[in-house]
């Protein structure tokens, strides 16, 4: 199988936890009423202190790792901002995760014909 599809499946897979975690969570301030562009600040009037804030190793920048609770529920969600200190991306997924996600959607396509565009 090629590295396109690969990503598919991941993407695919990930919308489906989102999808879930997003109707359990919709009501969570974080989730709610952080979006694209935000400042720092705004996001911490929003949630609160982070639970951990941590560079970013693919693409410069930092990111805010929270933890979501409801009834007997956790879920981590990180708030990532780019190089200006904006938003540039939430996810029910902790800061590592998305810097892994981050460096397998940049890594050069392994073999075929097709190029991955990167």
């Amino acid at each position: 199988m090629n590295k396109p599809f690969h990503a598919l499946i991941l993407a695919l897979a990930a919308l489906s936890a989102c999808s879930s975690n997003s109707t359990l969570y919709h009501d969570q301030p974080l989730v709610a009423k952080v979006t694209n562009g935000m400042s720092r600040d705004q996001v911490m009037q929003v949630g609160g202190k982070p639970d951990a804030e941590t560079e970013r190793t693919v693409v410069p920048g930092t990111c805010f790792d929270y933890m979501l609770t409801k009834a007997d529920n956790r879920q981590p969600y990180s708030v990532s901002f780019d190089g200006t200190g904006k938003v540039d991306n939430t996810a029910f997924m902790t800061c590592a995760e998305w810097s892994n996600a981050q460096r397998r959607a940049r890594l050069p396509s392994m073999g075929g014909s097709s190029g991955s565009g990167y």
